[in-house]
């Protein structure tokens, strides 16, 4: 059996869909990948986990001519390399790949397509449902099977939409990468990383964005450093805030408390050292950095989002609070950090509910995805 999958980018297919490649190639499938090269600007991703990749001009934006190209290119592509399934991702992605795939779908080729989390959901504005719910809908009919990340997302494709739909917990995440470890790994690990066995760390995880919007923690530490003085707040991640967020730090006083960590390759070791992981997004589909540190046991404080919401049951195994309410968000790290039977609690639902999206029971549902469908014909 032959398999293409596409995205607007190539770090897309690396970041998330190595599992789904893994669960292929045991059951002999050869895999492609067609998406625009941009791994240059991701730092230690590499695409070679594949048999080939098509460099294709996908943009992200609707209005790029570029996405013409990409749909000539991708037609060719399809119709010389004849796969039994083409399973597309992201926006843009999908609905160039669906386009180009029609022809072929009418002589047996299968179309596949995750959505990794619609624009429009309960509370979502309604210039999202205006323009995209049509969108999707539309593209379900010639698509074969949906597959769907969140269980709002499945329930309400399942009523509205034309094909089969399916639900998956998520892209999975490595169990053991992102694991519970020892209290002498810990010591040894903060240790090299230059922290002492007492000193409480937050780790927030995600690229400097507007949206994902770190200065709400910032603002927490003013609070949080009051009650624990040598207190480490870690920032994983670049991006186009970087400069607004240093200067926040640095006039808030705080440039002995917070860390900024830029990209770094070996975040499941921060993960491993971290009492509490913050989240302060005001929009998630399904956050891979909750999941991570859900896996390695740490209780997580985050923002009131749908993505969040999917994940985080409020006082079981983590805590959520209003977007932009640092005075919430610190009270609830406080509580973690003083309590250590709410803590513990917390840390091992935490782990619980995280099992049920690693990598290996992700693995499962893909495998039975394509071969109810399929049967893994070679």
């Amino acid at each position: 059996m032959k398999v293409l999958l596409t995205a607007t980018v190539q770090s897309h297919i690396c970041q998330f869909h190595k599992p789904l490649v893994e669960v292929l190639h045991e059951h002999g499938c050869e895999v492609h990948v067609a998406a625009k090269d941009n791994l240059a600007e991701k730092n230690g991703l590499k695409l070679d986990f594949v048999d080939k990749v098509y460099n294709v001009p996908f943009a992200r934006s609707p209005k790029s001519k570029d996405n013409l190209k990409a749909y000539k290119e991708l037609k060719k592509i399809i119709e010389q390399e004849h796969y039994d399934v083409v399973h597309c991702n992201t926006p843009m992605g999908g609905i160039v790949t669906r386009l180009a795939a029609r022809k072929v779908r009418k002589t047996g080729t299968k179309v596949y397509y995750t959505a990794h989390g619609f624009h429009f959901y309960k509370g979502a504005p309604k210039k999202s449902w205006i323009v995209f719910y049509p969108i999707e809908k539309f593209f379900s009919r010639i698509t074969d099977k949906l597959i769907t990340i969140t269980q709002e997302d499945y329930e309400l494709a399942s009523r509205k939409f034309y094909c089969e739909v399916e639900r998956i917990h998520g892209v999975g995440v490595d169990e053991k990468r992102y694991q519970v470890v020892s209290e002498e790994e810990r010591n040894n690990l903060r240790e090299q990383f230059g922290f002492s066995k007492e000193q409480k760390i937050i780790l927030c995880v995600g690229e400097l964005l507007p949206n994902k919007n770190q200065q709400m923690i910032i603002y927490s530490m003013e609070k949080i450093t009051k009650n624990y003085p040598g207190v480490q707040l870690l920032l994983a991640g670049n991006g186009p805030e970087k400069e607004n967020l240093n200067y926040l730090i640095k006039s808030l006083g705080m440039t002995e408390n917070v860390k900024m960590l830029g990209y770094v390759t070996n975040l499941q070791d921060y993960q491993k050292i971290t009492d509490v992981a913050i989240s302060c997004s005001k929009r998630e589909g399904l956050p891979l950095n909750i999941v991570e540190a859900m896996l390695s046991g740490t209780p997580i404080v985050a923002s009131m989002n749908r993505g969040h919401k999917e994940l985080i049951r409020e006082g079981e195994n983590g805590f959520i609070v209003k977007v932009n309410d640092s005075d919430d968000m610190a009270r609830k790290i406080l509580t973690l950090f003083s309590d250590k039977k709410i803590y513990d609690e917390i840390s091992e639902s935490a782990l619980r509910c995280a099992k049920k999206y690693s990598f290996s029971e992700v693995k499962k549902e893909l495998k039975k995805i394509y071969s109810n469908d399929l049967k893994w014909r070679n």
